[in-house]
Parts: C-alpha cells; structure tokens; sequence
C-alpha cells in the first residue's frame, strides 16, 4: 500500500510453522499447505471446530508424507467432524481448490505475520 503506515506492534503475531513447511504462495495462487491462513486464525467451519476466532485452529494438521499443512475436516473427517460422509460438504466450506486467500504478508527477516503492510523498519 503506497503511503501506507507500518503496523503498530499490537498487529503483529507470531506464528509457529513447521520447519519444512513450503513458503506462503501469493494470494490467488494455488495451495500449496503452507498453513499460514490455518495457523494465523481459523476459517468460518474452524471457528466453529477450535470455538474460536484467533490463533491456530485446532483442525489443522501436518502431514510428514506430503510435508505440507492439511485441514483435519478433509484428511481425518471421522476424527474432526465425527463423520465421514461430511468431508464433501467441508470441502465446500472451506473453498478447497480456489487457491490462497491469505492477504497477509509475511516479515522475511523476523518470519513474522503482518496485516497487508510492509513490515516495520529495522
């Protein structure tokens, strides 16, 4: 954002990602399981599942075979929605396949979140 102030300290959250997890793609751009939407805040049906509206939500997984972040309502429904046969209506939910709409960004040097701004100087 031109013109745009650097976050306040208050706006900025840490976020604890795995170590081989891919780089957060560019907004629109495919999935890739960063997790960083999933563990920055859950969507509206992880709000529903973590009973809450910021920090991690508690559907998400990682997957050591993909290396790559899953949502726990598609890749273990019994376990996380109680049935199995609710996994297609989840993928709705959740807008699977879209792509990334994570419009924050990402700090390079001190990996952490920020709102759509530039990170603080220094």
């Amino acid at each position: 954002m031109s013109g745009a102030h650097p976050p306040e300290l208050s706006e900025w959250q840490v976020v604890h990602v795995h170590p081989h997890a891919p780089a957060k793609p560019a907004h629109g751009a495919p999935c890739n399981g960063c997790g960083m939407c999933c563990l920055l805040e859950p969507c509206p049906l992880g709000m529903l599942l973590s009973r809450r509206r910021r920090g991690a939500c508690s559907a998400v997984r990682w997957d050591e075979g993909q290396g790559r972040y899953l949502c726990g309502a598609l890749s273990a429904p019994a376990e996380v929605l109680g049935a199995r046969w609710l996994a297609p209506l989840a993928r709705r939910w959740i807008a699977a396949g879209i792509g990334c709409d994570a419009r924050f960004s990402i700090a390079p040097d001190a990996q952490e979140v920020t709102p759509a701004r530039s990170p603080p100087p220094g």
